[in-house]
């Protein structure tokens, strides 16, 4: 049997070449790691994100530009449903909550969503951690992310101020609440009454029957916000609560026609989740090819070290080492470089994917769990044994060697 010491020292001695193979194994396995953690990460956090969503209605159109732009906040033009439509589901027997959503303005980068009280009290959003809910039009709610504080005043930005963006300066909102974190996109949003975003647009505020109004600043606490709403200008979406699932289905079946459309996120998101399963395939390939390669240049890297140690081993067999020991020499010193290379690669991908879902929650607010699970155990026990099979092939090329010929050359 050959000490742990007398491996220990050979590999120290050859270190060069081993840290290679511990580079080549960890670049492979890293790959592989934080493709399977992301993609994981991204599936769970856009499906907490659209949990406290049942039903979004909008014009009719693309249903995941829809669902991306009300659940996720990646805002784009949204074709406008006519007022008239959250007007009849506010009124609507089967329905729980009526919210609509109005996009359009930020500050300071942040969306500022013009939405109603029950929406920021309906189940899914979180409670608030600081303040109270808005109750006037010149309040304002922000999710926990948001770098402001209780008491602030901001004046919304439509547009982006480098390509023509203007403040609205008729109207400022002050920040009243805070609402907990949700590792959602809405953790970076502004929430302001949606007669608010009306009337810095020059529509109706949802109370009076005139086509235009022009608000006094004056007279902004005594404009009354959230339903009922008459004759209400049009909004690109609404988020709708229904009081059971049977509720749920009927009014998607019954807004999904003519100008309007009805979803489920959930739905949208398993389709989504599809294409996504399918670019996880695609990287999940390249990585097992990329592994196969790192494989291949293992053998060769071996294979190329063990002819400059032929001597040496020879040596070992003529002061009597047994074959077995050589081939366990070679096969433990294999097995040894490819763990630790597994084990880097381990460590280099859950730091790739943390890195990445860092980014990700920076620039859309989907925060997913980064956590190794028994998928990704198996993929390392099932690294370590094909590597314990594919080291016996140099081990076996040193186990069959001539001592007398190995000595000779």
């Amino acid at each position: 049997m050959i000490p742990a010491r007398f491996i220990w020292a050979d590999l120290r001695r050859l270190w060069v070449g081993s840290t290679v193979v511990v580079l080549l194994i960890a670049s492979a396995t890293g790959l592989g790691v934080a493709v399977n953690l992301q993609e994981r990460a991204l599936r769970l956090g856009s499906a907490r994100a659209a949990e406290g969503f049942d039903l979004v209605i909008g014009a009719a159109g693309s249903e995941t530009q829809l669902v991306l732009s009300a659940v996720f906040l990646q805002l784009a033009p949204l074709p406008l449903m006519p007022g008239s439509i959250l007007q009849k589901l506010s009124a609507d027997p089967k329905v729980e909550m009526a919210a609509p959503v109005g996009f359009g303005d930020s500050f300071d980068g942040m969306p500022i969503v013009g939405t109603s009280a029950a929406f920021i009290d309906s189940r899914g959003h979180g409670k608030l951690t600081e303040g109270r809910i808005f109750r006037q039009i010149s309040e304002a709610v922000v999710g926990a992310k948001v770098k402001l504080s209780i008491g602030d005043e901001i004046k919304p930005l439509h547009g982006l101020p480098d390509e023509g963006g203007h403040t609205h300066g008729e109207l400022a909102y002050a920040i009243v609440g805070r609402m907990a974190e949700t590792g959602t996109p809405w953790d970076k949003a502004i929430l302001v009454p949606i007669e608010g975003v009306w009337r810095v647009h020059h529509l109706v505020d949802g109370h009076d029957d005139r086509e235009e109004h022009e608000p006094e600043p004056a007279s902004m606490t005594s404009i009354r916000i959230g339903p009922p709403w008459n004759n209400p200008p049009g909004v690109p979406a609404i988020i709708v609560k229904a009081k059971t699932i049977a509720d749920a289905y009927r009014l998607r079946a019954e807004y999904r026609r003519d100008a309007t459309l009805g979803v489920f996120p959930a739905e949208v998101l398993t389709r989504l989740f599809a294409t996504l399963g399918d670019v996880r395939s695609v990287l999940a390939a390249i990585a097992m090819t990329t592994q196969a390669l790192v494989a291949a240049a293992v053998i060769l890297v071996c294979t190329v070290h063990l002819s400059q140690r032929r001597k040496q081993l020879a040596v070992l067999r003529a002061l009597g080492a047994p074959r077995r020991a050589v081939f366990g020499l070679v096969w433990v010193e294999i097995l040894i470089l490819v763990g630790l290379g597994v084990a880097l690669g381990v460590g280099l991908g859950y730091a790739g994917a943390r890195i990445f879902s860092g980014w990700l929650s920076a620039t859309s607010g989907i925060t997913g769990p980064i956590a190794l699970n028994l998928e990704d155990l198996t993929l390392v026990a099932v690294l370590l044994l094909i590597a314990a099979v594919i080291a016996t092939i140099p081990a076996a090329m040193a186990y069959r060697q001539p001592t007398s010929i190995a000595l000779r050359s």
